[in-house]
């Protein structure tokens, strides 16, 4: 707390500030635990294509849809991330012109260790504020979202 008497008047943070950091601490996490993990190959750019639901079976235009990038950068993601062994694209069974991710052993341990990066964040909140209050936070941010909440 400080002793400046303009901080009563400063208005509080946007919701979408707030949304914004949070996602931020988050992503931050996911990421430095998967570099800690061994997967020093992979910018936080490539993380992003493992977000929920991850990649594996998608095609690149949900992918890119989800993580509201561009298609043409999402396929160069997805090469870069076949050259390192983490996944190939294969032809998708339903249309042979479209193509479909399929992880690779090394891919799936990557995905692993970002969903249990992001479960632990979400654990450290869930202690800082109580089970109560955060259960009540997501219930809130679920109904606020609605069905555009399912989506990565």
């Amino acid at each position: 707390m400080t002793n400046d008497p303009n901080d009563d008047q400063r208005p509080a943070l946007p919701i979408g500030a707030l949304m914004r950091f949070g996602l931020h601490e988050v992503r931050d996490r996911i990421y430095s635990e998967v570099a800690a993990a061994g997967f020093d190959d992979v910018r936080p750019a490539h993380v992003t294509l493992f977000r929920w639901p991850g990649p594996d079976g998608r095609r690149p235009t949900e992918i890119a849809a989800d993580a509201q990038i561009s298609k043409q950068r999402v396929n160069d993601l997805l090469r870069e991330l076949e050259q390192r062994g983490y996944l190939r694209l294969a032809s998708d069974p339903t249309d042979g012109r479209a193509r479909m991710v399929r992880l690779s052993a090394r891919g799936r341990r990557l995905h692993r260790v970002a969903v249990d990066a992001h479960a632990a964040v979400e654990a450290m909140w869930e202690s800082r504020v109580g089970s109560r209050r955060y259960s009540q936070m997501r219930g809130t941010l679920a109904e606020l979202l609605g069905d555009s909440g399912l989506r990565g």
